[in-house]
């Protein structure tokens, strides 16, 4: 049976001899895999294989939908985070019976969707840096804990945490929160109330203990030097760590009124750094051993000027790729003097 590689389970036997794209012979039929084995796999960018004796499934085959045909879920959703947030704005509540109604439709989708920085390009076209922010960071919240091995229902209730996280943001004066310098220390002081206000707001919308806790936490870091409590690791949720990885992924990611995004290796390297000290570091490291494969395959513009494609990730520095040109390969753990200044599908 033919499987997606972040289908496959320790134990799994491949059927049949597997190769990379250029034809580069990887794995042998009859191996069995172990995580070491399917952890090769990703970062050589193989994205399907072969195994034997898998469960034979008596139900309709789901097809993936086109990124286009996808995007219809992710703009109905992102609609519905509009509204919730300008009730929120408007009357200091939303109506809560409407989560679950947006959500279930658009976790259904990313079930079948295994390229998530193609998910999250799609995400990107849009000018409200608010409203698509904690769409990307419920996306990326159930992606990480589908990763971190959670059920598929634990995943959901991270991926519900995740989009509500920033709900609190409605009650920030909008001359604070669309200010396009930097704020002040009053108004950053303001700024960090929303953990609160959104833990207040969704208490009184749904009643939803865990996504109030992790919008109340997601600021939190590990060295206690977050807030607004200055927990320390051990005493953070363990889905408001989730969270919190997904949030700086998506705010430095993304177009902001104060900052352009930046480079996406760029912000996985910065998130290696944090998860010594800063962020949960299974959480952080599971998310970005996930997240490298996903850049093979994508565009990507040179400080050369020259344009290409990630053709693999480099074992000696994940974050300065293989890149195939018009004029050869360029190795950029070798031609240090090379930097990626965007990637693109």
């Amino acid at each position: 049976m033919r499987v997606h590689v972040t289908d496959l389970k320790p134990g799994d036997t491949l059927s049949s001899d597997t190769f990379n794209s250029f034809g580069i012979h990887i794995m042998q039929k009859g191996h069995t895999l172990h995580s070491s084995d399917i952890s090769k796999l990703l970062q050589l960018g193989v994205d399907y294989v072969t195994i034997e004796n898998a469960p034979v499934v008596a139900t309709v085959t789901v097809t993936p939908h086109t990124l286009e045909q996808a995007k219809v879920q992710f703009d109905t959703a992102l609609e519905g985070f509009e509204t919730l947030f300008l009730s929120a704005a408007a009357r200091g509540e939303f109506d809560g019976s409407q989560v679950d109604d947006m959500l279930e439709p658009l976790m259904e989708e990313l079930h079948t969707q295994k390229d998530v920085v193609s998910v999250l390009f799609v995400l990107n076209d849009t000018n409200n840096y608010t409203y698509t922010h904690s769409l990307q960071v419920g996306m990326l919240s159930y992606y990480l804990a589908v990763w971190l091995g959670y059920t598929e229902q634990e995943a959901y209730l991270a991926g519900r945490a995740g989009y509500l996280h920033d709900v609190g943001k409605a009650q920030v004066p909008s001359d604070i929160l669309n200010k396009p310098g930097k704020l002040t220390a009053d108004e950053f002081e303001w700024m960090k109330k929303h953990t609160i206000f959104g833990h207040d707001l969704i208490m009184k919308s749904t009643g939803d203990e865990l996504s109030a806790l992790v919008a109340l936490q997601h600021h939190e870091r590990a060295d206690g030097k977050g807030y607004p409590n200055q927990l320390k690791l051990d005493d953070i949720h363990p889905y408001s760590r989730i969270v919190a990885v997904a949030d700086i992924y998506s705010a430095m990611t993304t177009n902001r009124v104060y900052q352009s995004k930046q480079e996406l290796l760029k912000v996985l390297k910065e998130l290696h750094r944090m998860s010594f000290g800063q962020l949960h570091p299974e959480s952080t490291q599971t998310f970005i051993r996930h997240m490298l494969p996903n850049m093979i395959g994508k565009h990507v513009k040179l400080n050369s000027g020259e344009t290409g494609k990630i053709i693999m990730t480099n074992p000696s520095d994940y974050f300065r790729p293989l890149i195939e040109t018009n004029q050869g390969f360029k190795d950029l753990a070798i031609e240090t003097e090379l930097e990626i200044e965007d990637i693109f599908l």
